[in-house]
């Protein structure tokens, strides 16, 4: 076995054990999107209608349209959640020890990336479990073909908290940067209501959530959960990936970062 892949299983195994030890890390990020499936869709509904037409031929339900909504909400938290585990583990010291192995930063800063999004992907299909047993059931062929979409959609959203978290040396301020980064994420987008909605309150509001990654990145998810693929929705996502990895990698390089121009 090459000594990348024995990093890469040896940061897997790691970061797995951390999310065993961490069990209401995992109730958490159910019972979150539980509660606006099951709670918050019945008021939104009533505002809404009760049905979404596009970009669907035939209606659907809104707890129907939600839910990849709400899987793209799973993955931001846990993106947001790992990337607050490196600014721990620099505070403890251990990420200095891990960022001066023989290793490339780019694949070790990768390896933590997937790792998060394993995680994430094994937290989406609970929900879309439990989801079904409420009666909430997707295509089945959906099911399969969304694996390739929350991978991209995961590593997009985990590698914005890499390049947040090469900003920010403080765990405490991590922890308000999440506020104003996952909410106006979250709420400016797709993923509770679709954007001919948005435009008819504001067309301004409606320019900004389409020009967030988010909503492209649940857009991604949405389409691939119908076994359909959104074109521009994959563009837009690969695009920001590549500009959020780049940010990580530039923010943890000592030699031109945001670590070495801080000390």
């Amino acid at each position: 076995m090459s000594a990348y892949l024995i990093c890469l299983y040896a940061i897997l195994e790691r970061e797995s054990l951390r999310f065993v030890g961490q069990r209401g890390r995992f109730i958490a990020a159910l019972v979150r999107p539980l509660v606006w499936l099951l709670v918050f869709a019945a008021g939104f509904r009533a505002a809404l209608g009760l049905s979404i037409t596009p970009p669907y031929e035939t209606y659907i339900t809104y707890e129907v349209y939600i839910v990849p909504g709400l899987c793209g909400m799973i993955q931001l938290f846990n993106g947001m959640q790992s990337s607050l585990s490196l600014v721990y583990d620099r505070e403890m010291g251990s990420m200095r020890l891990l960022l001066t192995s023989p290793m490339p930063r780019w694949w070790l800063l990768l390896c933590k990336l997937l790792a998060g999004v394993t995680i994430s992907i094994f937290q989406v299909y609970a929900f879309l479990a439990i989801a079904a047993a409420f009666g909430i059931v997707l295509p089945w062929a959906g099911y399969l073909l969304a694996l390739p979409a929350l991978v991209i959609s995961g590593l997009t959203l985990g590698a914005l908290g890499l390049a947040l978290s090469s900003i920010i040396r403080q765990l405490e301020n991590f922890a308000g940067v999440m506020n104003f980064v996952i909410f106006p994420m979250f709420f400016l987008s797709s993923a509770l209501y679709p954007l001919w909605r948005m435009a008819e309150s504001s067309v301004l509001l409606r320019d900004i959530c389409a020009v967030n990654p988010f909503t492209h990145a649940v857009e991604l998810i949405r389409f691939a959960l119908y076994a359909e693929v959104n074109g521009p929705a994959l563009g837009w996502t690969l695009l920001a990936l590549t500009i959020f990895m780049a940010l990580a990698l530039w923010g943890y390089d000592p030699a031109r970062g945001l670590i070495r121009r801080k000390g």
